[in-house]
């Protein structure tokens, strides 16, 4: 079914049916492996079957729960297509409404300024009125040098934007684009680049704007405002870099606003992170410039299609769609990965197939960067807002400038219902999640915007450690939605639909996958070294059963990645990822969030770093994992991948020494041989690589002895339940040859009786 407008088209995927189906006989199938697996429970048991059957039952459990949610994503997927050449025909520009951009920013040793200046650039430039448009920066940091190197990005501008215009550059992130140009008027603008490279990253090396770098007098006044100011605590600074209504660029045209912002902070009051930060800066522009559209990015993520602006207006100025639409989410894709995408940084079924799944039942989830938000959806219900006038006044007047401090200092928000039910949403560490969430609950649409160009490229972490602690981050904030009062099953289903509350649950649940991928990962392995069978004979019809929803659920997998522009290699990364990720963030994070809830201190937020040393890029360039810090997360799987290489070697001589050995224990065999498949980088970092990225010695030795110690207690278990057998065992005929003699005595007894009366 299609569905068309003057602006954009809309069409379900042919898949539809198939799902559909596919779901009622899988649905089958796992109701009766359950069932299996609860008789197995109830049967007579001992204390090892016991010991057995309930982590696998709870493993099982979790599995067809979150089976049963992602069934929601995949109930009706759609596809669209925007006609921006048809708007452009149809809308005068100068009708076009204006766009806030709002960039984060929080610390210019791990986000480097010039990087965060390039992506502000890019998006000055978009094929858009410039007096249309105002960058707000957030610099969390407080930091002098990211207010340098904005003020020198504003000067830029004057060249770069007529620059890109006129050559009809379409990647217009300076950064990105001086890497592979050479020649003519580019040299020359890349050597003006590079100057204003230097001068920050010189004022980044001192830690401070001398004034042998600034400008004029004025510009050196601005930066004694920092002198002795640390970055938790310090008043709210609001500087107007450029204003569209009296800077131009050389030819004459006008410049689009900038704006630099760092909040107040104070060691006494909550800055609720990054949903914090974006809160002041919706407030401040609402004071200032006020425009009706909002494009949150994170400070890597650059324009890589100028037109963008035009793809988002074919829903907001579409009246059947507009008066509900809170925001138009683009795909977050990375540049910079290596052939294979060894840490899926890519993350396929978060950023592209989930996305298309819940377009088709209301619209996508904010994934914090490359969105498009109606200012309207941020102050209420669709019902009950209207946008506010902004102010009149000059940017920097003194009245405009008071009002925009006075927005950004901490004693504004108490007492009032941002973070609650007005602008980004607090009480979760992923605000991007809670606020898409809440914004579809109150009754807004999203609808998710994929060009055949992608719009935004950003970048992705690039070593394994930054990835886990990535991950760990995103389970504790969706932890935190999942158990809150506006649980995604019990909340998100009366308030939005039941689809779209499943959908939010299967994320909000995420660190679930933990329990399943930790038990089956290690439990049936062990099993196999002691030759316990956990699963049916190759020989068992239930043997099928398995085999079954193991490979339905693999190929669907599959088959939904290829169908995304996916490759098998990347797919593969993505599988092993997903273990990897299960064993290690998913399971701190879970810790984390339990203690958490019991008040115990734990870690707290922590920003992913953007810097990337040489070696270490040339070690991800050729594919090889990157395990060169002592970090806990790599005990783990040296202890994991170690237990499933020693299953396989034992459980392969042990079936071969066993009559029907191999029918008997074929599935725990195939379960060692795939992890292990799966864990064989994590063995080249142990024992066979030599350079920087291998696993730390005193890791291999943790997880060698951690192996060990399993090992040890698996057969603690195992033998505490044999003697227990045994003991059950020698009662039982303890209490029969008590029986017996009891009979005998009896029977001894009533012979004595009838001889006696016989006489």
């Amino acid at each position: 079914m299609a569905t068309h407008t003057a602006f954009h088209s809309l069409q379900v995927s042919r898949l539809v049916p198939f799902n559909r189906a596919h779901a009622l006989l899988y649905s089958v199938a796992v109701l009766a492996a359950l069932h299996r697996r609860l008789d197995a429970l109830l049967a007579p048991a001992t204390l090892l079957s016991i010991s057995v059957s309930l982590p696998i039952l709870l493993a099982d459990l979790v599995l067809a729960f979150m089976w049963l949610t992602d069934q929601a994503l995949r109930w009706r997927p759609v596809r669209r297509r925007e006609f921006p050449d048809r708007l452009a025909l149809s809308v005068d520009p100068k009708d076009f409404p204006a766009i806030d951009v709002f960039i984060c920013t929080a610390d210019p040793h791990r986000e480097p300024p010039m990087s965060v200046a390039s992506t502000a650039l890019s998006v000055m430039a978009f094929d858009y009125p410039t007096d249309r448009i105002s960058i707000y920066v957030s610099d969390d940091g407080g930091s002098e040098v990211t207010l340098f190197a904005f003020m020198e990005a504003s000067r830029f501008a004057r060249y770069w934007l007529p620059f890109c215009k006129e050559n009809g550059i379409v990647v217009r992130s300076p950064e990105v684009y001086f890497r592979s140009s050479n020649g003519g008027d580019s040299e020359k603008m890349k050597m003006m680049y590079q100057t204003m490279k230097e001068k920050v990253e010189t004022a980044l090396e001192r830690g401070y704007v001398g004034n042998d770098l600034v400008s004029s007098q004025e510009e050196a006044e601005v930066f004694k405002r920092w002198k002795g100011l640390p970055s938790h605590d310090h008043p709210s600074m609001i500087q107007v870099l450029l204003d569209t209504s009296k800077d131009t660029d050389i030819m004459g045209n006008a410049l689009p606003n900038v704006i630099y912002v760092s909040r107040e902070k104070r060691p006494t009051s909550p800055h609720h992170f990054k949903a914090g930060a974006l809160n002041v800066l919706t407030r401040v522009s609402s004071t200032m410039s006020n425009g009706p559209m909002i494009l949150t990015l994170d400070c890597d993520t650059y324009s890589n299609d100028p037109r963008s602006p035009l793809h988002a207006l074919c829903y907001f100025l579409d009246p059947a769609v507009s008066p509900d639409l809170a925001f138009v989410q683009f795909p977050q894709i990375f540049q910079g990965l290596n052939k294979n995408d060894i840490y899926a940084c890519e993350v396929k079924r978060l950023y592209t197939i989930n996305p298309r799944g819940k377009d088709g039942l209301g619209g996508p989830n904010y994934v914090g960067t490359a969105c498009y938000f109606s200012r309207r959806s941020l102050q209420g219900t669709p019902s009950s807002t209207s946008l506010a006038p902004g102010a009149n006044d000059p940017l920097s007047s003194e009245s405009v400038l008071r009002k925009a401090h006075e927005v950004a200092s901490c004693t504004y928000e108490p007492g009032t219902k941002w973070g609650s039910s007005i602008g980004f949403r607090y009480g979760s560490l992923s605000e991007d999640y809670h606020t898409g969430y809440h914004l579809h609950c109150e009754g807004w649409k999203s609808v998710f915007c994929y060009p055949s160009r992608p719009a935004f490229l950003g970048d992705a972490p690039k070593n394994l450690n930054d990835v886990l602690s990535q991950r760990k981050r995103w389970c504790v904030g969706l932890f935190e939605v999942a158990f809150s009062r506006c649980c995604p099953l019990t909340f998100g289903t009366m308030k939005a639909s039941l689809l779209v509350g499943l959908c939010y649950a299967h994320e909000a649940f995420w660190g679930s996958w933990c329990i399943p991928i930790t038990i089956y990962g290690l439990l049936p392995q062990l099993a196999l070294i002691y030759g316990i069978p956990l699963f049916p004979k190759v020989s068992d019809p239930w043997f099928y059963l398995y085999a079954y929803l193991f490979f339905t659920t693999y190929g669907q997998d599959l088959l939904e990645f290829l169908a995304a522009d996916g490759t098998m290699g990347r797919w593969w990364s993505d599988q092993r990822m997903w273990m990897i990720i299960g064993l290690t963030s998913y399971l701190f994070g879970t810790v984390q969030f339990v203690l958490k809830k019991f008040g115990i201190s734990a870690q707290g937020f922590n920003v992913t770093s953007k810097v990337m040393e040489d070696e270490q890029s040339k070690r991800y360039e050729k594919g090889a994992f990157d395990f060169g810090v002592g970090s806990p997360f790599f005990v783990v799987l040296g202890m994991v991948a170690t237990v499933n290489l020693s299953s396989l070697v034992v459980g392969i001589a042990r079936a071969a020494t066993m009559e029907g050995g191999f029918d008997e224990l074929f599935v725990q065999l195939f379960l060692s041989a795939f992890v292990t498949a799966n864990c064989w980088p994590i063995y080249e970092a142990m024992f066979l690589r030599s350079d920087g990225g291998k696993l730390p010695g005193n890791v291999t030795v943790i997880s060698l002895v951690s192996f060990t110690a399993t090992d040890i207690s698996s057969s603690t278990i195992e033998e505490n339940a044999a003697w227990f057998h045994n003991q059950v065992a020698i009662l039982d005929i303890g209490e029969q040859r008590i029986d017996e003699r009891m009979i005998v005595l009896e029977m001894a007894g009533l012979q004595d009786l009838s001889e006696r009366k016989a006489t």
